[in-house]
């Protein structure tokens, strides 16, 4: 499943930089699957959904970071376990109850962000 961030951020930052998928904004911040991605141009996602890599989307969240579902693979295929949430000063960063994936399709995404790395 991805990882959602809780409304008790205090947007204080730590989780974005540590994204290997740059899945993770600033509230209010378009977002893109190309950012940080090997993505580009017209994509069919894993999930079956078709976008432009590179077209701005709407932010998930307005007040708060927020995690991009469709680029978030719990670290699969980088780390051991979410960096968002080991480095998460007020424990917001949780598992998302509404985007339950296997391992094996986390490791497919992963893979198919980053051309196979």
């Amino acid at each position: 499943m991805a990882i959602v961030i809780t409304d008790e951020c205090i947007n204080c930052g730590a989780c974005e930089p540590e994204c290997p998928n740059t899945a993770i904004y600033e509230g209010a911040d378009d977002w893109r699957y190309a950012d940080g991605t090997d993505l580009e141009g017209n994509v069919v996602l894993p999930n079956g959904k078709a976008a432009n890599a590179e077209e701005a989307q709407e932010p998930v969240s307005d007040e708060i970071y927020y995690i991009v579902p469709d680029k978030c693979t719990e670290c699969k295929g980088f780390h051991e376990e979410p960096q968002c949430a080991a480095v998460c000063p007020v424990d917001c960063c949780v598992p998302d109850e509404d985007h339950v994936e296997s391992e094996e399709t986390l490791l497919e995404k992963q893979r198919f962000m980053h051309n196979g790395v």
